[in-house]
């Protein structure tokens, strides 16, 4: 190519027109109101977008009984533009999930929504069935759940765990209700609303996990292959855990917790043996006073029930665990003290010096992205605590 048609290119697109950068409205909101609360008002700030950026808005409702869930999120994305989508998840009669999408381009501030109304849907006037469920919306437990008659048309009674994340936030919403359907549909088979992911677990009993993970950049020493340990395993709890440093581009690639169950043993149920344990895993405080009592795989010798605060960089988290094991000590870790990029400190029975903030969700817990880190599962019955 000649010089001159080199320069004459150049100049025609420096004289193109630029991308103007969009300012958006910006605002995150999470709450449980009742629903005679309903419709909800607000204002919100202003943020500057990156250059093609668009704006967006979210709204999603979970309505239960007298009680909703308020999920808000505003600013800007980098996804397409969509018009205005309105879908209903749930339809009730009883448990209901609403969402309000839209993304735009066409001027600054276009994700204007600052109402629940377009949502809004006037209280069932269905008069009362012959179904008595327990009804429960909450961030912390529904272990004191009320029973009410359910709305004419319910056939199902629901209970289950909804998760919400979005970015570092991570938020799980405890439900229990009336429903038209059975199984773990509530929310259709949709996994994200707008930037916010979505999950739903109706596993009350089989095993529990927490699973707590890390990717980014570390000064840790490289390694020629993964480091997979089990600290303690079963029968009872199984604590294991995945920690890979390495030096080329992007070769922390794991990308879900494959990398470390498919490493673990799998072995067949174990038989019940003659002790009863209290079972727990809760990562938004202690568990509860009274927790249900299981009977313990054949093998397990003792309870367990302390606490393991976890630690890396300005993130923490606390984890409460009650369960079967095979041994007195009081160490679900064998005493380790990091793992990974993450620092680790184990108290059996008595509480950490560590308080999350009222209402925040410990950021590391991306339950169902990271899947790296520490794993905790018991392996014998548990609830939802």
């Amino acid at each position: 190519m000649s010089p001159a048609l080199q320069l004459a290119l150049l100049g025609a697109t420096l004289m193109l027109p630029r991308v103007q950068a969009l300012i958006c409205q910006r605002g995150t909101h999470n709450s449980l109101r009742n629903v005679s609360e309903l419709p909800l008002e607000w204002t919100t700030g202003q943020e500057l977008c990156e250059d093609g950026w668009g704006c967006q808005d979210t709204l999603i409702l979970i309505e239960n009984g007298p009680q909703v869930s308020v999920v808000i999120d505003k600013g800007c994305t980098s996804v397409a533009d969509q018009d205005v989508l309105i879908r209903e998840h749930s339809a009730g009669p009883g448990l209901t999930v609403l969402s309000y999408t839209h993304v735009c381009r066409e001027k600054d501030n276009c994700n204007s929504l600052s109402t629940s109304l377009p949502l809004w849907n006037l209280p069932s006037t269905a008069g009362p069935g012959s179904l008595r469920c327990p009804v429960c919306l909450s961030t912390e437990d529904c272990e004191s759940a009320t029973e009410l008659t359910c709305p004419a048309g319910s056939t199902h009674c629901y209970r289950g765990a909804i998760g919400l994340r979005e970015g570092d936030s991570f938020r799980v919403l405890r439900v229990q209700g009336c429903t038209s359907q059975a199984g773990c549909n509530l929310l259709n088979g949709i996994q994200k609303i707008g930037p916010i992911e979505m999950s739903e677990d109706c596993s009350p009993s089989g095993h529990k996990s927490i699973i707590v993970g890390s990717k980014g950049c570390s000064k840790g020493k490289t390694q020629d292959a993964p480091t997979i340990t089990v600290h303690s395993g079963p029968p009872g709890v199984l604590v294991a855990s995945y920690a890979h440093f390495c030096s080329s581009n992007r070769c922390n690639r794991a990308s879900n917790t494959s990398v470390l169950l498919n490493s673990l043993p799998r072995p067949a149920a174990p038989a019940p043996g003659n002790l009863q344990c209290p079972v727990c895993v809760n990562f938004f405080g202690s568990c509860p006073e009274n927790p249900q009592n299981v009977m313990c795989p054949s093998g397990t010798t003792h309870c367990y029930s302390g606490y393991i605060k976890i630690q890396e960089g300005g993130i923490r988290s606390k984890l409460n665990i009650q369960g079967c094991v095979t041994q007195a000590s009081s160490s679900l870790l064998n005493h380790a003290r990091k793992i990974g990029v993450f620092s680790v400190t184990e108290n059996s029975e008595e509480k950490l010096d560590f308080i999350l903030q009222a209402g925040a969700a410990p950021v590391p817990l991306l339950a169902w992205v990271v899947g790296l880190g520490l794993s905790l599962a018991l392996w014998c019955g548990m609830p939802l605590c």
